[in-house]
């Protein structure tokens, strides 16, 4: 992977990062692709018969050519693709990626996961070089919300639970999906400060932590404590 240089920060370009099979018109990466001028899908190829170097060579040229601090949203086995991203990169804290929003994990490491999931195992565990959000559902059939939630505590992603709304797709019936787009905007606020510099770790955590989960819950759980 090559090196990347900072110079003076601007508007985070946000990355969509789809899963197995790519994801439809109706799927919500494909309706904010559509709605928001700072946001472009990652074409990684090969959608259905998934090769885990190719798609991380090809998550990289687009962080490399994106020409601003880069936001993922990351579905699926795309959550995946991005922690092998981090993996190989290892690169310097919040830059050139500057957060991430992880929704509905595939668990590849499981023993009935289909050849196209196994082929990303083993899951990365190495901590996140940015800060994050792992979204999930109680009733993915792709993942179970334990394992979620683990996977979430080891790459040091905040984790919400988003009740029973299966794989967080299209199927899901959640389209435009709000919810989604106001955890983006807690991502894209705790990443860096007005000048554009990245936020210390601690600082990040402390901001999802405190309105990522006044956010979600409000919508998924009426208030119960995550």
């Amino acid at each position: 992977m090559g090196s990347f240089s900072p110079y003076d920060p601007v508007q985070p370009t946000v990355l969509t990062v789809p899963g197995l099979g790519g994801s439809g018109p109706s799927h919500w990466q494909s309706l904010w692709e559509s709605a928001r001028p700072d946001t472009l899908r990652v074409e990684l190829g090969m959608w259905n018969t998934p090769h885990r170097n190719a798609w991380v060579t090809k998550l990289d040229q687009a962080i490399r050519s994106a020409q601003a601090p880069v936001i993922l949203a990351a579905h699926s086995l795309g959550c995946l693709a991005v922690a092998w991203w981090a993996e190989l990169t290892r690169q310097s804290y919040g830059w050139p990626v500057a957060g991430a929003l992880l929704v509905a994990p595939a668990d590849v490491d499981r023993g009935d996961a289909q050849s196209d999931l196994r082929a990303f195992h083993p899951t990365p565990l190495t901590a996140l070089p940015f800060p994050s959000i792992v979204v999930a559902s109680r009733d993915d059939p792709w993942i179970e919300i334990e394992r979620a939630h683990s996977l979430a505590a080891s790459w040091g992603s905040h984790f919400i639970d988003a009740g029973e709304q299966g794989h967080l797709n299209a199927a899901s019936g959640i389209g435009w999906w709000q919810e989604g787009q106001d955890l983006l905007e807690r991502v894209i606020y705790a990443a860096g400060d007005r000048k554009g510099r990245p936020r210390p770790p601690s600082d990040a955590r402390s901001i999802l932590a405190i309105n990522a989960t006044d956010a979600a819950q409000a919508h998924y759980l009426g208030g119960a404590s995550l």
